[in-house]
Protein backbone atom coordinates (compact mmCIF):
# COMPACT_ATOMS: atom_id res chain seq x y z
CA UNK A 1 0.00 0.00 0.00
CA UNK A 2 2.82 2.37 0.89
CA UNK A 3 4.55 1.66 -2.44
CA UNK A 4 1.29 2.33 -4.30
CA UNK A 5 0.82 5.67 -2.52
CA UNK A 6 4.40 6.67 -3.37
CA UNK A 7 3.76 5.79 -7.02
CA UNK A 8 0.52 7.76 -7.14
CA UNK A 9 1.36 10.75 -4.95
CA UNK A 10 5.18 10.83 -4.88
CA UNK A 11 7.41 10.82 -1.78
CA UNK A 12 5.88 11.56 1.59
CA UNK A 13 6.69 14.82 3.38
CA UNK A 14 9.11 12.98 5.66
CA UNK A 15 10.86 11.33 2.71
CA UNK A 16 11.24 14.70 0.98
CA UNK A 17 12.82 16.27 4.05
CA UNK A 18 15.25 13.39 4.54
CA UNK A 19 16.20 13.63 0.87
CA UNK A 20 16.96 17.34 1.24
CA UNK A 21 18.99 16.68 4.37
CA UNK A 22 21.10 14.16 2.46
CA UNK A 23 21.74 16.71 -0.30
CA UNK A 24 22.78 19.28 2.30
CA UNK A 25 25.31 16.86 3.81
CA UNK A 26 26.70 16.11 0.35
CA UNK A 27 27.12 19.82 -0.48
CA UNK A 28 28.68 20.49 2.93
CA UNK A 29 31.34 17.85 2.21
CA UNK A 30 31.90 19.45 -1.20
CA UNK A 31 32.62 22.79 0.47
CA UNK A 32 34.97 21.09 2.94
CA UNK A 33 36.98 19.70 0.02
CA UNK A 34 37.12 23.16 -1.60
CA UNK A 35 38.41 24.67 1.64
CA UNK A 36 41.06 21.95 1.97
CA UNK A 37 42.21 22.54 -1.63
CA UNK A 38 42.49 26.27 -0.96
CA UNK A 39 44.50 25.60 2.21
CA UNK A 40 46.92 23.39 0.27
CA UNK A 41 47.34 25.91 -2.56
CA UNK A 42 47.77 28.75 -0.07
CA UNK A 43 50.52 26.91 1.80
CA UNK A 44 52.45 26.50 -1.46
CA UNK A 45 51.85 30.13 -2.42
CA UNK A 46 53.09 31.39 0.96
CA UNK A 47 56.25 29.32 0.64
CA UNK A 48 56.80 30.75 -2.84
CA UNK A 49 56.23 34.24 -1.46
CA UNK A 50 59.00 33.76 1.09
CA UNK A 51 61.36 32.65 -1.67
CA UNK A 52 60.45 35.67 -3.79
CA UNK A 53 61.07 37.96 -0.82
CA UNK A 54 64.55 36.49 -0.29
CA UNK A 55 65.32 37.15 -3.97
CA UNK A 56 63.98 40.70 -3.73
CA UNK A 57 61.29 40.11 -6.35
CA UNK A 58 58.73 42.59 -5.03
CA UNK A 59 56.67 42.70 -8.27
CA UNK A 60 55.83 38.99 -8.38
CA UNK A 61 55.52 38.74 -4.61
CA UNK A 62 52.83 41.42 -4.62
CA UNK A 63 50.89 39.74 -7.44
CA UNK A 64 50.94 36.43 -5.56
CA UNK A 65 49.98 38.17 -2.32
CA UNK A 66 46.84 39.48 -4.01
CA UNK A 67 45.88 35.90 -4.88
CA UNK A 68 46.43 34.87 -1.26
CA UNK A 69 44.15 37.70 -0.10
CA UNK A 70 41.47 36.66 -2.62
CA UNK A 71 41.69 33.03 -1.51
CA UNK A 72 41.30 34.13 2.13
CA UNK A 73 38.07 35.91 1.16
CA UNK A 74 36.93 32.83 -0.72
CA UNK A 75 37.58 30.57 2.27
CA UNK A 76 35.59 32.93 4.51
CA UNK A 77 32.65 32.74 2.10
CA UNK A 78 32.84 28.95 1.95
CA UNK A 79 32.87 28.68 5.76
CA UNK A 80 29.82 30.97 5.98
CA UNK A 81 28.06 28.92 3.29
CA UNK A 82 28.82 25.69 5.14
CA UNK A 83 27.28 27.19 8.29
CA UNK A 84 24.18 28.21 6.32
CA UNK A 85 23.80 24.68 4.99
CA UNK A 86 23.88 23.50 8.60
CA UNK A 87 21.23 26.06 9.55
CA UNK A 88 18.92 24.81 6.80
CA UNK A 89 19.49 21.28 8.10
CA UNK A 90 18.36 22.38 11.57
CA UNK A 91 15.26 24.06 10.12
CA UNK A 92 14.43 20.88 8.18
CA UNK A 93 14.73 18.87 11.38
CA UNK A 94 12.10 21.19 12.87
CA UNK A 95 9.95 20.49 9.81
CA UNK A 96 10.19 16.76 10.50
CA UNK A 97 8.92 17.35 14.01
CA UNK A 98 6.01 19.42 12.67
CA UNK A 99 5.12 16.73 10.12
CA UNK A 100 4.60 14.25 12.95
CA UNK A 101 2.21 16.71 14.64
CA UNK A 102 0.36 18.30 11.71
CA UNK A 103 1.00 15.79 8.94
CA UNK A 104 2.27 18.46 6.54
CA UNK A 105 5.23 20.76 5.86
CA UNK A 106 5.09 24.38 7.01
CA UNK A 107 6.18 27.56 5.23
CA UNK A 108 9.58 28.78 6.47
CA UNK A 109 10.91 32.28 5.76
CA UNK A 110 14.23 31.29 7.37
CA UNK A 111 14.81 28.42 4.93
CA UNK A 112 13.89 30.70 2.04
CA UNK A 113 16.31 33.42 3.17
CA UNK A 114 19.19 30.97 3.66
CA UNK A 115 18.50 29.24 0.33
CA UNK A 116 18.50 32.56 -1.53
CA UNK A 117 21.90 33.39 -0.04
CA UNK A 118 23.35 29.99 -0.99
CA UNK A 119 22.16 30.25 -4.60
CA UNK A 120 24.85 32.95 -4.99
CA UNK A 121 27.65 30.41 -4.32
CA UNK A 122 28.88 28.94 -7.64
CA UNK A 123 30.03 25.65 -6.07
CA UNK A 124 26.52 24.74 -4.88
CA UNK A 125 24.30 27.07 -6.92
CA UNK A 126 22.76 24.39 -9.16
CA UNK A 127 21.84 22.08 -6.27
CA UNK A 128 20.38 24.93 -4.21
CA UNK A 129 18.28 26.11 -7.15
CA UNK A 130 16.92 22.58 -7.59
CA UNK A 131 16.18 22.23 -3.87
CA UNK A 132 14.51 25.65 -3.80
CA UNK A 133 12.14 24.62 -6.59
CA UNK A 134 11.34 21.36 -4.78
CA UNK A 135 10.70 23.19 -1.50
CA UNK A 136 8.49 25.72 -3.30
CA UNK A 137 6.37 22.90 -4.71
CA UNK A 138 6.20 21.36 -1.23
CA UNK A 139 4.94 24.63 0.25
CA UNK A 140 7.98 25.47 2.40
CA UNK A 141 9.07 28.43 0.27
CA UNK A 142 7.35 31.04 -1.86
CA UNK A 143 8.13 31.11 -5.57
CA UNK A 144 11.23 33.13 -6.40
CA UNK A 145 10.98 35.72 -9.17
CA UNK A 146 13.39 35.39 -12.09
CA UNK A 147 14.67 38.95 -11.73
CA UNK A 148 15.55 38.16 -8.11
CA UNK A 149 17.93 35.47 -9.32
CA UNK A 150 19.68 37.62 -11.91
CA UNK A 151 23.18 38.76 -11.05
CA UNK A 152 23.51 36.57 -7.98
CA UNK A 153 26.72 35.01 -9.24
CA UNK A 154 28.53 38.33 -9.17
CA UNK A 155 31.28 38.44 -6.63
CA UNK A 156 31.96 41.98 -5.33
CA UNK A 157 33.85 40.67 -2.30
CA UNK A 158 36.54 39.17 -4.52
CA UNK A 159 37.34 42.32 -6.51
CA UNK A 160 40.87 43.70 -6.52
CA UNK A 161 41.93 44.03 -2.90
CA UNK A 162 42.99 47.25 -1.17
CA UNK A 163 46.73 47.88 -1.26
CA UNK A 164 46.86 48.07 2.53
CA UNK A 165 45.56 44.52 2.96
CA UNK A 166 47.93 43.12 0.34
CA UNK A 167 50.87 44.89 1.98
CA UNK A 168 49.86 43.51 5.37
CA UNK A 169 49.76 39.96 4.00
CA UNK A 170 53.14 40.47 2.35
CA UNK A 171 54.60 41.71 5.61
CA UNK A 172 53.23 38.80 7.66
CA UNK A 173 54.23 36.04 5.24
CA UNK A 174 57.71 37.38 4.48
CA UNK A 175 58.55 38.18 8.13
CA UNK A 176 58.77 41.89 7.39
CA UNK A 177 60.99 41.68 4.31
CA UNK A 178 58.17 43.05 2.11
CA UNK A 179 54.90 44.79 2.73
CA UNK A 180 53.81 47.49 5.16
CA UNK A 181 56.86 47.77 7.37
CA UNK A 182 59.26 46.81 4.59
CA UNK A 183 58.07 49.30 2.01
CA UNK A 184 61.04 51.55 2.40
CA UNK A 185 63.75 48.89 2.34
CA UNK A 186 66.16 48.68 -0.55
CA UNK A 187 66.06 45.26 -2.17
CA UNK A 188 68.76 43.75 -4.37
CA UNK A 189 68.04 44.01 -8.09
CA UNK A 190 67.37 40.81 -10.04
CA UNK A 191 69.21 39.94 -13.22
CA UNK A 192 67.08 39.31 -16.32
CA UNK A 193 67.48 35.52 -16.25
CA UNK A 194 66.47 35.19 -12.60
CA UNK A 195 63.50 37.51 -13.10
CA UNK A 196 62.25 35.39 -16.01
CA UNK A 197 62.50 32.22 -13.89
CA UNK A 198 60.59 33.90 -11.09
CA UNK A 199 57.91 35.12 -13.53
CA UNK A 200 57.33 31.60 -14.82
CA UNK A 201 57.10 30.08 -11.35
CA UNK A 202 54.81 32.83 -10.11
CA UNK A 203 52.52 32.44 -13.15
CA UNK A 204 52.19 28.71 -12.43
CA UNK A 205 51.31 29.34 -8.78
CA UNK A 206 48.87 32.12 -9.69
CA UNK A 207 47.13 29.88 -12.23
CA UNK A 208 46.69 27.15 -9.58
CA UNK A 209 45.04 29.56 -7.14
CA UNK A 210 42.89 31.11 -9.86
CA UNK A 211 41.57 27.70 -10.89
CA UNK A 212 40.36 27.14 -7.32
CA UNK A 213 38.91 30.63 -6.91
CA UNK A 214 36.96 30.38 -10.16
CA UNK A 215 35.49 26.97 -9.16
Amino acid sequence: MQSLNRFLYGPTAEERVRGWQQKLRTESRRLEREIHQLDTAQAKAKQQLKQLAKKGDHKNAKILAKEVVRSNKQKDRLYVSKARLGSIGVQLQHQLAMVKVTGSLQKSTEIMKLSNQLIKIPQISAVMREMSMEMTKAGIMEEMLEDTLEGLDEDPELEEEAEEEVDRVLYEITDGKLGVAGAGKELPALDAEQEEINDQEMARMQAQLNSLLSG
